[in-house]
């Protein structure tokens, strides 16, 4: 690799993009997923519920798998349809009473609606309706109704339905959807999107489509999945690794039976969409007096399938992705925060992909480091494969280390020079020691960045070294013990890849 005295943007930003590939074609899914949405809404007399499911944006499992896939592409394709399309954000009554939180946020899921409507609105989408599901007089779900209407948002309650989902004849009823306030609309698309699963968003979904038909309003229903992506085989990495994304909900990759029988061609599912068709077969005819879907495949709308460009760099993508998910499911073990059956899916999952926690190289490299230096390690693997390591020391964590050293070798700075002295650091721990009272005296990878930025107005190289950091988007990290919070948050800002071992630091 060619090293340059100073930073230049315009040379790194080339070179990343001639290092990393592309396995996704993104301009084409936009385009196609727009186009057939526009379709579906045509085939049913210009009123269409769409179904999202995963996340509309921020979809950074997509981005991994399929290299060239941005994390708000969804997003941008809905953006086409902007002036036809507005959004109606679902929450489970039960969540709210439950104060339940967003994994990868840290945020409730009540607090997460009003972030989503926030996002939406900043893009100019229409965001009037909020509907509270699964509701049964709930204390806290009246007050965050009483909350959402001081902020001028309409809010509808969708009730219990008993023996939802089985029960069609209650459910195709006055008694059943009859009791569930109307949403308002007035767009041709109506997108409805939840912050998290279980929300209730196909219900409410076909409790308009009995509503919309009993006003004499003959509107079709459609699901937006990323995943599985139907259209490739079952047992391709990339759907292996939704499995791995989903081993705490259970969910599996299956062909569905009733595209097999209805058109003889075979098409990925999971199995609650494939469960739940016949009930919603009845539920179709109940309405409508038939399906027009003869199989759930039928009712997905995505095209993400036939915009994979090159297969060899998803399926590695997606192998990388279950390796990971796969270390996750053991911290998290190790941490009280999940059972064994989603770590032995997983492990059975990556024996289908045919791989190992030793085809992650930066898990091979950690380890050699940790064994040769007999302290915590962990190690890196920049865009262009060059390994970096590092071990835990007196004055830096392996993770504040790790980072130091691949930022001076972006840099082209020799690994001899030290870009904050120890005399810059012992006041820092004294401190962290003294004055808070921790436990931990080494730097941690936040502090370590902090120190950097107020030396970089002085020191060249500290300067150089932090406007390398652009270039750690998209590398594999991994540390042979659990790393802080800190530490995490630090590297998924950086767009860092990081798994751990399952071993507590000492």
């Amino acid at each position: 690799m060619k090293y340059y005295p100073y930073f230049c943007i315009p040379y790194f930003v080339e070179l990343i993009e001639q290092v990393m590939k592309h396995g996704f074609d993104n301009d084409k899914y936009l385009k196609i997923q727009s186009e057939h949405i526009k379709e579906r809404i045509s085939k049913f007399g210009n009123k269409l519920y769409l179904e999202f499911g995963g996340k509309l944006f921020d979809d950074y499992h997509a981005s991994r798998v399929l290299p060239g896939f941005e994390p708000d592409s969804k997003l941008k394709m809905l953006m086409q349809l902007k002036d036809d399309a507005e959004i109606v954000i679902v929450i489970s009554a039960v969540d709210i009473e439950k104060n339940k939180v967003r994994g990868d946020l840290g945020i409730t899921y009540d607090v997460d609606v009003l972030r989503l409507r926030d996002a939406f609105l900043s893009r100019g989408f229409l965001v009037n309706s909020v509907v509270i599901t699964h509701y049964n007089g709930q204390a806290s779900a009246m007050a965050y109704r009483e909350r959402l209407e001081r902020l001028g948002i309409n809010v509808y309650y969708h009730y219990l339905i008993e023996g939802y989902p089985t029960n069609v004849e209650l459910i195709d009823s006055e008694d059943g959807f009859g009791k569930n306030d109307y949403v308002k609309t007035t767009r041709p698309l109506v997108v409805i999107t939840a912050p998290g699963p279980g929300s209730g968003k196909m219900a409410v979904c076909l409790s308009q489509l009995y509503q919309e038909n009993r006003l004499g309003i003959k509107a079709g229903y459609a699901k937006f999945e990323t995943f599985p992506i139907w259209s490739i085989p079952l047992k391709h990495p990339v759907n292996i690794a939704y499995e791995a994304a989903t081993a705490d909900l259970n969910d599996v990759n299956m062909i569905d039976p009733f595209h097999l029988e209805a058109y003889g061609k075979t098409a990925v599912n999971y199995n609650r969409d494939i469960e739940i068709f016949p009930v919603l077969n009845a539920l179709f005819e109940g309405i409508y007096g038939d399906n027009p879907y003869k199989s759930p495949t039928d009712m997905g709308v995505n095209m993400a399938g036939f915009c994979i460009c090159d297969d060899e760099v998803c399926c590695q993508a997606s192998k990388d992705e279950i390796i990971r998910r796969y270390y996750t499911a053991l911290c998290d073990y190790a941490n009280g925060k999940s059972s064994t059956t989603e770590v032995n899916k997983i492990a059975l999952l990556m024996k289908q992909a045919k791989i190992s926690t030793d085809d992650r190289r930066t898990t091979i490299a950690a380890k050699e480091r940790r064994d040769k230096e007999g302290v915590p390690a962990a190690a890196i693997e920049l865009a262009d494969g060059t390994i970096i390591t590092a071990h835990s020391g007196e004055l830096l964590g392996p993770c504040a280390a790790l980072l130091l050293n691949a930022m001076k070798h972006l840099a082209g700075i020799n690994h001899s020079v030290k870009l904050i002295s120890q005399k810059m650091i012992e006041p820092i721990q004294h401190t962290k020691v003294s004055m808070l009272h921790g436990s931990n005296p080494r730097l941690h990878t936040d502090e370590v960045l902090v120190t950097l930025s107020i030396l970089s107005l002085l020191d060249d190289n500290c300067r150089r070294a932090l406007d390398c950091l652009p270039m750690l988007d998209g590398c594999q990290a991994h540390t042979t013990v659990m790393t802080s919070e800190v530490d995490r948050k630090i590297f998924k800002k950086l767009g860092i890849g990081l798994t751990s071992e399952p071993v507590r630091k000492d």
